[in-house]
Order: structure tokens, then C-alpha cells, then sequence
């Protein structure tokens, strides 16, 4: 049985809502990125709003229903600093200071340390150890949330029926559902530089705007395929706080969807309703091979749209950071290529990255493996194929009954990738 002196872990998570509701009312400066995700739903945070609606009220019914029942509510009522308004049915703290005392005093740390509208109360009345700016810059934002983003596409689906086209030819992620993330990748010196640049541009965007420097912000990225366009563009997405709007040209402009001129002008439209976002353009090389081997004038004229839209399309000044992507840039002509700003490739990994990229692939792995004679062993292979080897790698462990890598695992995840680059050979 809990004692009254030291409360469970229901009872301070719902003093946590109720010191995190009092908070945002006494500090009008806070917003809803000052709440950790877990509490945003009970604050009334939803949908693709920006604003926090104050006051911030919270009801017994809606502890009752998220953090505990009525035996847990009843505890919580008990508590000298909580008060029950009985019109309505609503909690509320008596007096902030004691009643954050007793809070940090039951165990509340950790909750503060995860809690950036706690973590800037308790700094500022110097009552724990603890930095607003770091917890804040930990917590996720709620603009990086599939609710937001969903949210935010519906609104414009209702304005303008005619951007549900567009949606549908879309691929939209947003940034806290990538995987990728940019510690995980091993970059060029090149493309660690672009992503400086890109970084320092979106601190420095209104900045870039006022002296009427537009022209930023168009990446084209070329490279075999698995050597990692589309893992770096996702990793952005999530690094830079930007949803992802993936696109691919041939499913555009195929004659089964018909109006692909239009599709194409509500693709960059939707866009840039969307930003800041982050506009990949897949198989950029298809405009090209278009061009060549199609008489449609219908697609010279879908095409002439795309470059068109790519020519009204910055970074500065509507937030759409756009990235063409193509394993064939030799396909590409003079009017294609001058539309972006920076070329930046993707080579297959020299013997140095195919070190780093087997390290961070088995980072979590038990793989007694020598890595250096890996590296030697697999000149050639992408970073995709060497994800292929080791994942078949410990498919072969599982198979014998461990969940440790061992060499002949790996010399088996090295014959798949082998055979599947003959596979390929034979049938090009």
C-alpha cells in the first residue's frame, strides 16, 4: 500500500499536468513546444494550429481517463496544493511554488528533466539543477508530428479540392516518423558541407530575404543507385524539422493520370502551402529521357511545367528546399542541370567510408568481425549493399540459433550481395 508520504507514480504524473497547466498560465511566453508529447493531448494540443489555447484547464474527468482512474484521482485530491473546483469538475494547483517543492521532493526529477515547461520554471526560481534550453532542444517539436502534418494537409484539402490530385502523388513523411538520422549516415566532405550550408541558410532565411538573395536551395544529387540520395534526404527532413514531400516523375507524368501539366503545378503548389518542407524529386533523369524518346507534345509541355515550377521555386523565400535526385546524370541537358544551385554527388564508398558504414551498421549488433578486412573485401559495394550483407549476415546467425555474427555469416551476407549484382548483370 503507498504510503501518504511517498506518492506512486500516478499521483506525480498527474501533479505533473496540473504544475505544467499552471505554468503555461502564468507564463503567457511559453508555447505548446514547451510541453513534452505525452502531456500535449491532455493540454488540448491538437490538429495544425501553431497557437496554445490558454487558459490552460484540466478536469478530473480527463485524469480519471488518461493517468489513473478514480482510486488514483482520489489520492491526488488529498494533496494539500490541489484544489477541486466543483463547478465543472476541474483541478487546479493552490499555490505553484510549495506545491513544485513537494514535487521535486517526491521524485520528480526526472519528469523535470523531460518537461521543458518544468525544466523552465524550476531554472528560473533556481529550484533544481536544470537547463530550460537543453530540455527544450531534447524535446521533440510538435510541428515534427504526423498529427501536425495530417492536420495541416487536411486544411488545405478543404480550401482547395483540387490539391487532393496532388496528395495522392505524394509521398509525405513527417519528421518523427524517419528512421534515418544524419549521425547514422557517413557523409562526403562535399555533402557535409551542403548540409552546413543548408543549416546555416534557415537560421539566417529572413536574414538572406531581405538583401534579395533567392537563389538557394536547389540541390540536384547524383550517384548510383544505394549510395544514399534518399537516406540523406530523409535524414534532413528530420535533422532540419521539415516533413518530406517525396515525388516521382514517372508515376506523374504517366498518360493513365491525364492533366499531369496541372499535377505537376499542384504538386510545387502544395508544397509550398506545406513549408518549410523539404520537395524530393526521384528519377529526375526521367525529363530528360522524355525529351528524347517522346513525341507527346502534352509531356514536352509537362515537362516544360516542371522546369518552369523549379525556376519560381527558394528556399528564401518559400521555404521549399528542393532536391532532384538521379542515378543518370549524363541523361540530363543544359536546362535541366542550370535549374539547381548545387550539384552534389554520392560516389561509392571508398574503402575509408565502407569502414565507418559496417561500424555504424552493426553499432547494435554482436559481431566479432574484422572490419578492417571487410573494407578490402568489398571495393565496389554501395552502403545499400553493404546493409544488404549484414543483415543477411545475421539472418544466417538467427538461422544457426545465435544472435552473434560470426565470419562465416558474413562470407554467406557477402555471396547475396554477389549473386544478386550477377542477377542484375545477366539481365541488363
Amino acid at each position: 500500500m503507498t504510503s501518504p508520504t511517498e506518492p506512486d507514480n500516478a499521483v506525480l504524473d498527474m501533479m505533473e499536468v496540473l504544475l505544467t497547466a499552471e505554468i503555461l498560465n502564468r507564463y503567457q511566453h511559453l508555447d505548446k513546444n514547451d510541453l513534452s508529447p505525452r502531456l500535449r493531448g491532455i493540454a488540448g494540443v491538437n490538429g495544425g494550429t501553431t497557437a496554445l489555447k490558454r487558459p490552460v484547464l484540466i478536469s478530473e474527468s480527463l485524469l480519471k481517463r488518461e493517468r489513473g482512474g478514480d482510486e488514483a484521482v482520489g489520492r491526488l485530491k488529498s494533496n494539500p496544493f490541489v484544489k477541486c473546483e466543483e463547478f465543472g469538475g476541474r483541478l487546479a494547483i493552490t499555490s505553484l511554488e510549495p506545491a513544485a517543492r513537494w514535487f521535486l521532493k517526491k521524485g520528480g526529477e526526472e519528469r523535470i528533466a523531460a518537461n521543458p515547461a518544468l525544466a523552465y520554471f524550476f531554472e528560473t526560481n533556481g529550484m533544481a539543477e536544470v537547463s530550460y534550453a537543453a530540455v527544450r532542444e531534447r524535446n521533440p517539436p510538435y510541428e515534427d508530428t504526423k498529427e501536425y502534418i495530417e492536420a495541416k494537409i487536411s486544411h488545405l484539402l478543404a480550401e482547395n479540392e483540387e490539391m487532393r490530385t496532388a496528395r495522392d502523388l505524394i509521398i509525405i513523411s513527417a519528421p518523427e516518423e524517419i528512421e534515418q538520422s544524419l549521425d547514422l549516415l557517413v557523409c562526403t566532405t562535399e555533402q557535409e558541407q551542403i548540409l552546413k550550408k543548408i543549416g546555416i541558410a534557415l537560421k539566417k532565411r529572413d536574414f538572406l530575404r531581405e538583401k534579395r538573395i533567392y537563389e538557394f536551395g536547389k540541390l540536384l544529387f547524383v550517384g548510383p543507385p544505394g549510395t544514399g540520395k534518399t537516406s540523406l534526404a530523409l535524414a534532413m527532413s528530420r535533422a532540419l524539422h521539415m516533413p518530406l514531400l517525396e515525388v516521382r516523375l514517372a508515376m506523374i507524368t504517366s498518360q493513365y493520370l491525364g492533366e499531369t501539366s496541372k499535377n505537376i503545378d499542384r504538386i510545387f503548389d502544395l508544397a509550398k502551402r506545406l513549408a518549410p518542407c523539404i520537395l524530393f524529386i526521384d528519377e529526375f533523369d526521367f525529363v530528360a529521357k522524355s525529351r528524347i524518346t517522346d513525341d507527346n507534345a502534352a509531356m514536352k509541355r509537362a515537362v516544360n511545367m516542371l522546369l518552369k515550377n523549379i525556376d519560381t521555386t527558394s528556399f528564401i523565400k518559400n521555404g521549399v528546399l528542393l532536391i532532384g535526385a538521379t542515378n543518370h546524370p549524363w541523361l540530363l541537358d543544359e536546362a535541366a542541370w542550370r535549374r539547381f544551385d548545387e550539384v552534389v554527388e554520392f560516389p561509392l564508398p571508398d574503402r575509408n567510408m565502407r569502414h565507418q558504414i559496417l561500424e555504424k551498421i552493426t553499432r547494435t549488433l554482436d559481431c566479432r568481425c574484422d572490419f578492417e578486412g571487410l573494407a578490402d573485401r568489398t571495393e565496389g559495394f554501395t552502403g545499400a549493399d553493404l546493409r544488404i550483407m549484414i543483415k543477411e549476415s545475421l539472418i544466417s546467425a538467427l538461422m544457426r540459433g545465435s544472435e552473434e555474427i560470426i565470419p562465416d555469416d558474413i562470407e554467406k551476407g557477402m555471396d547475396v550481395v554477389k549473386n544478386r549484382d550477377l542477377i542484375r548483370r545477366n539481365q541488363s
